[in-house]
C-alpha cells in the first residue's frame, strides 16, 4: 500500500489510506504509554515501603524523640507501615507516654514486634506493645511485668498503701484507655500491673493481648499482608505489604551521643564533674583547663536535666553537700560536716531522677564512687585557698610589707625621710623618731611612699 497525494485547487492533500496509517501509528504510541503507566502503577502498588524503627534498651527521652521522628518521617513518605522492633526492660513513664501518644496519633499504621528470640517487652515496653495497631512477638520472647516500681539506687523504698493504690489505679486506667480501643483483653492486661504478671508469646496470643506470632520480620509482613485492621479512630484499613521495601530509620550521630548523656549515671557524673571544674576555676583563677572542662560538662548536664524527670530535691541535696564540704575545710568540725556532706550527696544522687517505671535512677555504686573523691578534692582545694590567704605576698611592691630596711638618715616623726631596703632607696614616713642607721620595718605602702616603724629586733639583734 503506497502513499499518494493529489492536488486540488493548488493544495496538496494526503490520501485517506496514508492518513489511516498515521493514525494507527499514533494509536500504537498512545497504547504503549498507557501500558508503561500501568506497569509502573503495578510496580508502585507492589513496592510498599515499610519504615523500620528499633526500640532497644531502656525507654528514655532520646529514644522517645527517635521514635517520634521516625513516625513523622514515615507519614511524610506516605509509608504503608511502621514496624517497631522491640527488646526493652522498660524505662521512664514520661518517655513511654510520649511514644504511645505518637503511635495512637500516627496516620501510618504501626506494628510493634518483640524480637529476636529471648527478647522482652517488659514494663514500659508492654504498654507500647499493646498500643500498636498490630502487636506481635517472636517465639521464645515474653512481655508484661508492668507494675510501676520506684527504685532508688537499686532499692525499692516502702510506699504508703494509699499511694501504692493510687499509682496502680492510674497505671491501669492508662493501659485500659487504649487496649479496649484496640480490641485487646483489658482484664488480662491489667494483671501485668496489679500482679506484675508476665506472658510468653503463646500466652499473650491466647489471651488476646497480641495479634500474631512470627518467626521473623519477613514472616510477620507476610501474615499482615491483606489483613484488615481497625485504627484507633475506628476507621477500617486493609494492609497491603505483599512486596515490602523495608527502610531502616537509624539513630542519628547526635541522638547516639545524647542517648549516653541522658543515662542517669552519666548525667550525675557530668553534673559533679562540672561543679568540681567550675569550683576549681573559681578558687584557683587562671588554671583555665578545669574551668573549660567543667563548663562543658555543666552545659551537657543541664541539657540532660532538661530531658530527664529530675527531682530538684536531689539537686538541692547535692548543693547542700557542696556547702558542707566547704565548711569542713573552713571550720574544725572533726569530720562531722564532711560526713554530713557525703551523706547528703549520696542521698541527692539517689533522689535525682524521679518516677521511673524500672531501675532508672542513679545506681548506689556510682553515687558512692563519685561522692568520696568529690568530698576529698573539695575539702583539699578549699583548705589550699584558706591557707593561701595567710601567705606573704611575694611579688610586686606589696612584698615589701613586713620587710626590714635601714634608715639612711635620722627620721623625725611624721616627716618623710629616706631608707634603704633591698638595695633601693625609698621615701619613708615614721610615726616615731628613728636615728640614722637604725633598722626599720615596713607597715604599709601608699603609692611610692613607705610607712615604717622602728624594728623591735634592734636590741635583740645587737651584740
Amino acid at each position: 500500500m503506497k502513499a499518494w497525494t493529489e492536488i486540488i485547487g493548488g493544495r496538496r492533500y494526503v490520501s485517506l489510506r496514508s492518513a489511516n496509517r498515521g493514525a494507527v501509528f499514533i494509536a500504537l504510541l498512545f497504547a504503549m504509554g498507557l501500558f508503561a503507566r500501568g506497569t509502573s502503577a503495578v510496580e508502585e502498588h507492589h513496592s510498599a515501603e515499610v519504615m523500620e524503627l528499633k526500640l532497644d534498651g531502656e525507654v528514655e527521652p532520646i529514644l522517645s524523640t527517635y521514635i517520634d521522628e521516625g513516625l513523622a518521617d514515615a507519614a511524610q513518605r506516605h509509608a504503608a507501615l511502621v514496624l517497631i522492633t522491640m527488646d526493652t526492660p522498660g524505662g521512664l513513664s514520661d518517655s513511654m507516654k510520649d511514644i504511645i501518644q505518637h503511635i495512637l496519633a500516627s496516620p501510618v499504621p504501626v506494628a510493634v514486634y518483640v524480637e529476636p528470640t529471648g527478647a522482652r517487652g517488659a514494663s514500659a515496653g508492654f504498654y507500647i506493645l499493646l498500643a500498636a495497631d498490630i502487636a506481635a512477638m517472636a517465639p521464645g520472647t515474653h512481655a508484661g511485668a508492668a507494675s510501676p516500681v520506684i527504685m532508688i539506687g537499686g532499692y525499692t523504698p516502702q510506699i504508703d498503701p494509699t499511694m501504692r493504690k493510687k499509682i496502680d489505679n492510674d497505671a491501669t486506667a492508662f493501659l485500659r484507655s487504649f487496649t479496649e480501643q484496640r480490641g485487646r483483653n483489658p482484664v488480662l492486661a491489667v494483671t501485668a500491673i496489679t500482679d506484675a504478671k508476665a506472658f510468653t508469646e503463646k500466652e499473650a496470643l491466647n489471651g488476646k493481648l497480641i495479634d500474631l506470632i512470627a518467626s521473623s520480620k519477613e514472616d510477620l509482613l507476610r501474615q499482615m499482608n491483606g489483613r484488615t485492621i481497625t485504627r484507633f479512630d475506628g476507621a477500617k484499613m486493609t494492609l497491603a505489604v505483599d512486596h515490602p521495601q523495608i527502610t531502616p530509620f537509624e539513630l542519628s550521630t547526635r541522638q547516639k551521643f545524647l542517648a549516653r548523656i541522658v543515662q542517669p549515671d552519666a548525667f550525675f557524673i557530668l553534673l559533679i564533674v562540672g561543679v568540681l571544674g567550675l569550683y576549681t576555676e573559681f578558687t584557683h583563677p587562671g588554671v583555665i583547663a578545669p574551668g573549660v572542662f567543667g563548663g562543658i560538662c555543666m552545659v551537657l548536664a543541664l541539657y540532660a536535666m532538661h530531658l530527664l524527670p529530675v527531682n530538684f530535691a536531689g539537686v538541692f541535696l547535692i548543693l547542700l553537700a557542696l556547702g558542707f564540704f566547704i565548711l569542713e575545710a573552713k571550720f574544725a568540725s572533726h569530720g562531722v560536716l564532711g560526713l554530713g556532706g557525703a551523706i547528703s550527696m549520696v542521698l541527692g544522687a539517689l533522689f535525682l531522677i524521679r518516677s521511673p517505671l524500672t531501675n532508672g535512677g542513679v545506681s548506689l555504686g556510682i553515687a558512692l564512687a563519685v561522692t568520696l573523691p568529690f568530698a576529698v578534692l573539695t575539702v583539699f582545694l578549699m583548705r589550699l585557698v584558706l591557707r593561701s590567704r595567710k601567705w606573704k605576698i611575694a611579688t610586686g611592691m606589696e612584698e615589701l610589707i613586713g620587710e626590714q630596711g635601714i634608715a639612711v638618715s635620722a627620721l623625725r616623726a611624721g616627716v618623710e625621710g629616706m631608707i634603704r631596703i633591698h638595695g633601693e632607696l625609698w621615701g619613708a614616713v615614721s610615726s616615731q623618731e628613728v636615728p640614722e642607721g637604725a633598722p626599720v620595718r615596713v607597715l604599709r605602702i601608699e603609692g611610692l611612699k613607705l610607712y615604717i616603724e622602728p624594728a623591735q629586733s634592734r636590741v635583740a639583734g645587737s651584740t
